[in-house]
């Protein structure tokens, strides 16, 4: 497991607590939050990763840990984390009714 991969896991678990936190009415709760957070920051970093051009060059530069790297990891596991709980959520809530 890359480097990348980590940063966009730990950032897609925190943006899905965030999105979790920000839309009460979307919440999965705390734990539903960080499973569909870390799940969509892998997504969305690699989405990010593939839209950036050249994924296997980021993922060079995250394993040797340059700044701007870390930096697209980040916003995109932190992206991809809350868009997913946000979208999980709102087909939570639209199951229930």
């Amino acid at each position: 497991m890359g480097m990348e991969l980590i940063i966009q896991i730990i950032a897609g678990l925190l943006g899905g607590n965030a999105a979790g936190a920000g839309l009460k009415n979307l919440s999965l709760g705390t734990a539903g939050n960080s499973v569909a957070g870390a799940v969509g920051g892998g997504l969305g970093g690699l989405l990010m990763g593939m839209l950036g051009g050249d994924a296997g060059a980021a993922a060079d530069a995250a394993a040797n840990l340059d700044i701007g790297a870390i930096i697209q990891s980040v916003i995109g596991g932190g992206a991809g984390g809350a868009v997913l709980t946000a979208i999980l959520g709102m087909l939570k809530k639209a199951l229930v009714k």
